[in-house]
């Protein structure tokens, strides 16, 4: 193999993404969104303890005259409230587990300590009804990242019911925009009465497939998300996929939405090839998009399941305001390699085998698949007393091959670390970080990046079921 990779590789407009599919001084908007400065003030070096319930509640997650559904929430909403900090400050956060499962919270996208990565029975004891645990976060970077339940065999059903949400860690210069949109996108399977149905974990239908839903809500509120903005406005979009299994992809109709975060970290800016991006369990994107200057004009953010299911409609209204020249770009994060020198890397491997098969008529053949365990990773399931798939030294690079020999596309998210998504011939990369990779079922793909974090970390499915049979592996840095 020729290594060219110790340097960057010439970003390339075709891996916009088809690596991908391969793969406090804010003023309070609706849905967590935020006017935003230019130039914010210096944060302070520790926030105030912060407290956030879990608890059950009531919400209407279809439109009028629905009833409202039995769910569990944050501090009585789904999502949670989007917690912001700026880069440099240390989020302090009690957690109340009113709930009458054992819970935890995962970052899902933050490179912190390993005892605070939030997945129950693995990085911290788990959190029993009506006990209490206060996460400490310094976030070393910038981004939009996810939280939501993740406990070892327990965390399909808590997610599905509706506890979810998003940390937003400000950059100090953040780009000027009307408005700062977290879109949190989660998917309910309910009855014709709105209820929400039983959690069936033990069924091989379930464990194979993941809990799909039957109901697509925006910020926890039926679809689409109507939001006036005024002509000529440009708005950032923080979109996060945070259904239990529901992969899908995004289209954005009547907009140039312009990818300048993937998974939280900053990437040269590319417009989303035929105006699509893949978005499974886990993913979060951060967008701009300029408004037209008339008013009366219509952006949508379309999840593409089903015949279309219209997310979000930016409309604008009122007195138009200059357009942005600024540019539509974010600084690169200082604190990530440049390169990973893959000739001097440990090479690991992850075999993905088990699920049920696809019958021609595309249904669900279930009869090679083991109730015990529906799927195997190296020939077994998640063990934390096992051995690591790997123990190394910090700053050892690490060029990971996943091998996914399912019949169904396979999320994975590495905790702790992000990585670049290698070429298939491992002679460079695509020009952006991930904590989250999409294998195609069959394919096999490389990951690289350097262990620098230590700890005990997960490879984990982002599909909630999978991960609770045991799809999951663990490695260290020492």
């Amino acid at each position: 193999m020729t290594d060219t990779t110790d340097r960057p590789a010439p970003p390339t407009r075709r891996a916009a993404l088809t690596g991908l599919a391969a793969a406090s001084a804010f003023v309070t908007l609706p849905g967590g969104a935020s006017a935003q400065s230019a130039s914010p003030p210096a944060a302070a070096a520790e926030s105030p303890l912060r407290s956030l319930t879990a608890a059950p509640a009531k919400a209407r997650l279809r439109p009028a005259p629905a009833l409202d559904s039995e769910i569990w929430a944050f501090d009585g909403a789904t999502p949670g409230p989007t917690l912001r900090i700026r880069q440099g400050e240390t989020l302090r956060l009690e957690l109340l587990n009113n709930t009458s499962a054992p819970l935890s919270l995962h970052w899902h996208g933050l490179r912190g300590e390993a005892a605070m990565d939030g997945v129950g029975g693995f990085s911290q004891p788990v959190i029993a009804p009506g006990e209490r645990f206060t996460y400490r976060l310094k976030p070393p970077d910038s981004g939009t990242i996810l939280y939501r339940p993740l406990v070892l065999g327990a965390a399909a059903e808590p997610a599905g019911r509706g506890l979810s949400g998003l940390l937003v860690v400000e950059e100090p210069e953040p780009p000027p925009v009307t408005l700062d949109l977290p879109v949190l996108v989660t998917d309910w399977l309910l009855g014709d009465d709105n209820a929400v149905q039983p959690f069936a974990p033990d069924s091989p239908a379930v464990a194979a497939a993941g809990r799909l839903g039957s109901w697509v809500t925006v910020n926890g509120a039926a679809p689409p998300q109507r939001v006036p903005v005024a002509p000529g406005a440009r708005v950032r979009l923080r979109l996060a996929n945070a259904c239990n299994a529901r992969i899908m992809r995004l289209r954005f109709d009547g907009i140039k939405a312009v990818v300048i975060a993937v998974d939280g970290q900053p990437t040269e800016s590319f417009e989303p090839v035929r105006s699509q991006l893949p978005f499974a369990p886990g993913t979060r994107y951060d967008l701009l998009v300029d408004m037209p200057v008339e008013a009366g004009a219509t952006a949508i953010v379309t999840a593409l399941v089903g015949s279309g299911v219209p997310l979000v409609r930016l409309v604008t209204e009122g007195a138009a305001r200059p357009a942005s020249t600024a540019p539509m770009a974010l600084k690169a994060n200082p604190t990530l390699p440049a390169a990973v020198r893959l000739q001097d890397a440990v090479r690991p491997q992850i075999v993905i085998e088990g699920g049920a098969k696809l019958g021609t008529d595309l249904k669900l053949d279930m009869a090679s698949v083991d109730p015990a365990r529906p799927w195997r990773l190296n020939g077994g399931v998640g063990d934390a007393a096992a051995k690591p798939l790997f123990s190394v030294k910090r700053g050892t690079p690490i060029v990971l091959a996943i091998d996914n020999r399912t019949a169904f596309l396979q999320p994975l998210h590495v905790h702790g670390h992000c990585f670049r998504l290698l070429h298939p011939l491992d002679d460079g990369w695509e020009p952006y970080f991930l904590d989250t990779v999409q294998i195609p079922d069959g394919k096999r793909l490389h990951i690289a990046f350097i262990a620098e974090n230590p700890g005990r970390w997960l490879i984990s499915s982002t599909v909630l079921e999978r991960f609770d049979r045991g799809l999951w592996t663990w490695f260290e840095v020492t």
